[in-house]
């Protein structure tokens, strides 16, 4: 699937009072609350983030927990994803997943509920998360996109589809890239050899073997010039040029200039960099809030940060201090 990404970063739980964060302990996952205290006793071969409520865990096979830890939905999926608008995808049978993407390997992919049943039965040969109402569905080697009845609202058609954005979904038809509406329409004619989704009404696309940004209109705002390129958040994204990334702002123009080996978008107002082989985090100007120390380093949420350091995974908050220390 298109865009596919495993995310291990916190989410804030609906209708709870609480964040809580999914941590390794002596090789067994539980849940730590922002302050750090272990809530959910480590207990799971494996734990995903809380979303809408429920996280996924594995015990042999994929369930549910609520943020108390209790089991919410039993065990018994090949593959779990996280809720989104109210329904995850599962799998059921087929075999091992890739490490790069969770949802392959045979089976059959259907939505649940949160009460544990179908709002759609298996029938997919894989399945995206739900946004702005519909989900990419992969259904005879093409990709289409499913309401949340199992209705294919748009035809299986593509190579390749990703999530609805800002009311458009890049697709892959012969070979290139465009965009669709939620009509199943095309919004933006596949042209481009690459396409990512659409984020403050600018998408980063690349042609000629370079990256620019286009408009939902398909018109092209930044000159394929880059790289790469990163999503906007706040009038900033990050860009590589040569070897350096850096941010560019609306117009193409840098306002951070190009000097970290590595760059993500931000986050709560920080974002991730590299530098000598180190992740640390910077603010919109460019300044160095917390030092480059870590091996890897996720995307601010909810206050905190993933990161890793020497194999193992802690939790810093804005200030670069530690709520939970890699150590544990």
């Amino acid at each position: 699937m298109l865009f596919a990404l495993s995310i291990l970063g916190p989410m804030t739980l609906w209708a709870a009072p609480k964040v809580l964060y999914p941590v390794v302990v002596d090789g067994r996952w539980g849940f730590v609350s922002s302050s750090g205290e272990l809530v959910i006793n480590p207990q799971f071969e494996r734990a995903e983030v809380f979303a809408e409520g429920l996280a996924a865990v594995r015990l042999d096979k994929w369930g549910y927990v609520d943020v108390s830890g209790k089991v919410a939905i039993n065990p018994q999926f090949d593959k779990a994803d996280v809720f989104s608008e109210g329904l995850a995808a599962v799998k059921i049978g087929g075999g091992v997943p890739n490490p790069f993407n969770g949802f392959t390997g045979g089976g059959r992919y259907g939505y649940i509920k949160s009460d544990g049943k179908y709002a759609v039965n298996p029938q997919f040969d894989d399945a995206g998360k739900f946004a702005g109402g519909l989900a990419a569905v992969k259904l005879g080697g093409r990709w289409g996109f499913s309401d949340q009845t199992g209705k294919l609202v748009i035809n299986p058609q593509f190579d390749e589809a990703a999530a609805f954005s800002d009311g458009l979904a890049a697709i892959k038809l012969a070979g290139r890239f465009g965009y669709t509406d939620i009509t199943g329409k095309t919004a933006i004619n596949p042209q481009f050899e690459r396409a990512q989704p659409f984020s403050e009404g600018l998408a980063g696309i690349r042609t000629g073997g370079r990256w620019g940004f286009v408009d939902k209109a398909g018109q092209i705002t930044i000159n394929p010039q880059f790289e790469e390129v990163g999503r906007f958040v706040k009038g900033l994204a990050p860009a590589r040029q040569g070897k350096r990334w850096g941010y560019i702002d609306p117009a193409g123009k840098f306002v951070i200039d190009p000097q970290f080996d590595e760059a993500a978008s931000f986050s709560e107002g920080l974002a991730q960099v590299r530098q000598a082989g180190r992740w640390g985090f910077v603010d919109k100007n460019g300044k160095l809030v917390i030092n480059p120390q870590f091996d890897e380093a996720m995307s601010f949420a909810d206050g905190l940060a993933r990161v890793k350091l020497d194999g193992r995974t802690g939790y810093v908050n804005a200030t670069g201090k530690y709520v939970w220390n890699p150590a544990k």
